[in-house]
């Protein structure tokens, strides 16, 4: 079953189970692939459906910070409440110390030595963790490395 059609599935019991938050949480996210589907006119991969689901995490968790700045903690509860939905649905994400020695295997690969080879890593890293950890922790990953 791919992911896409579990995530279906996930929508019929959370209606069957009257649990309208989960629902309505995962009807958003069947909603942005739909989207994405007719926008480009594709059938989505599993692949396309994770980077779905990370684009509104992400989404999720910069309204969350902004609700919070504002004081408004039911509002932030309820995207941190969406990210949780959400998080099921993705691969495990790698620890600091699992990341730090993929990019150094990474780093010997590329052969990379200072910082001006920065983006050759970038490249190869991005690639092989997609799913796995996020760019921002990537980053800053290589420049510890690299540094």
């Amino acid at each position: 079953m791919s992911l896409r059609e579990t995530i279906n599935q996930d929508v019929k019991n959370a209606m069957k189970a009257k649990d309208t938050k989960k629902r309505d949480a995962l009807r958003l996210l069947t909603s942005a692939f739909k989207q994405i589907e007719v926008d480009e006119r594709k059938e989505l991969s599993d692949e396309d459906v994770i980077k779905i689901i990370q684009t509104q995490v992400k989404r999720r968790n910069d309204a969350a910070s902004q609700y919070k700045e504002a004081g408004r903690e039911d509002l932030m509860q309820i995207e941190l409440d969406e990210i949780a939905y959400y998080e099921v649905y993705l691969p495990k994400q790698l620890s600091d110390e699992e990341l730090q020695n993929k990019i150094k295997t990474i780093i010997e690969k590329t052969g990379a030595s200072s910082m001006k080879e920065m983006g050759k890593v970038m490249g190869m890293a991005s690639k092989e963790l997609a799913g796995r950890a996020d760019g921002k922790r990537i980053s800053d990953a290589v420049k510890k490395a690299l540094a």
